[in-house]
């Protein structure tokens, strides 16, 4: 378990992060940038919590996600150098990204099915779960660059798991819209 007795150290006054794995990386470098991107998808995801208490199914979905992502960020942050590890780091399994398949096939079992592009929006945790899915997105793009940044490896489940999670949030978003029924829908040219 984690265990914070103090929240600053100091030791990023310098611009740097320590990394689980011990070494440091400048603030902006790329693992950094990929893991604190999961970590902001997390928060968005929790601010749609703030809405799905009526819909006790998803909200217990979401809650695993949001402890996946935690499990993400360890995976992202504990680099795998191609040397034996000195302990067990952390990484994401496939178990975590078949139980996000079983979930987005339960909730898209039961939408409206799509008829066109859907805009961002509706219900609140629907609007919040949108923005959720576009940062998980923008997380998926921060992990492919660094999976082609030499030297630096990205777990195949990890590339998988963060995959699944934008096609979730998008489905998830789409229950919360009434099961699809209260979905806002693009109108190609409507407005010329």
């Amino acid at each position: 378990m984690v265990k914070l007795n103090k929240i600053y150290t100091k030791t990023g006054d310098d611009g740097t992060t320590g990394l689980v794995s011990g070494p440091r990386r400048l603030k902006d470098d790329l693992r950094v940038e990929a893991y604190g991107t999961i970590d902001e998808a997390n928060s968005a995801i929790g601010m749609a919590r703030l809405h799905t208490a009526g819909l006790p199914e998803l909200d217990a979905m979401l809650m695993s996600i949001q402890n996946d992502l935690f499990d993400l960020g360890a995976d992202l942050a504990t680099p795998d150098t191609g040397e034996p590890p000195a302990y067990e780091p952390l990484r994401i399994a496939e178990t975590q990204v078949d139980r996000v398949e079983r979930d987005i096939d339960r909730l898209n079992a039961g939408l409206e099915p799509l008829k066109s592009f859907i805009l961002p929006g509706g219900s609140p945790a629907a609007a919040h779960l949108h923005l959720a899915r576009t940062i998980a997105r923008r997380a998926e793009r921060l992990m492919v660059a660094l999976a082609r940044t030499d030297r630096e490896i990205v777990g195949e489940p990890a590339m998988k798991y963060v995959n699944r999670l934008s096609d979730f949030l998008f489905v998830a978003a789409r229950h919360a819209n009434d099961r699809g029924h209260a979905d806002v829908l693009w109108v190609p040219g409507k407005n010329r």
